[in-house]
């Protein structure tokens, strides 16, 4: 179910971004995950940008809810790892994907 590292961009629709609905999902010990949270710091993503984080390596809940995300992006369940952020819609998997969305957010 882990796909660290490889970024995807997988749009569902062409509904615009809601900030309040933007919720990134990571696992406590992944080195991608952390690279994400790094440059959430450097970069104050939190002060500028409304979003949500959910664990998923412990929390069972929180792992059912990104599946959920992902089959709603028409993703197989087998094909998603973290991080992986679901904004409005719209997923993106892997650091890189990732900070390029928070890049053009700010």
């Amino acid at each position: 179910m882990i796909l660290a590292g490889v970024s995807f961009f997988f749009p569902k629709n062409n509904q615009p971004n809601n900030s309040s609905s933007i919720i990134l999902f990571y696992g406590i010990g992944c080195p991608h995950c952390a690279k994400v949270e790094e440059f959430i710091k450097e970069n104050q993503i939190k002060e500028k940008i409304s979003f949500q984080e959910r664990e998923v390596y412990f929390n069972k809940n929180n792992a059912n809810e990104l599946a959920q995300k992902a089959k709603e992006c028409g993703l197989p369940t087998d094909e998603i790892g973290v991080p992986f952020l679901w904004a409005g819609g719209k997923c993106f998997i892997g650091e890189t994907e990732i900070i390029n969305f928070f890049k053009e957010k700010i």
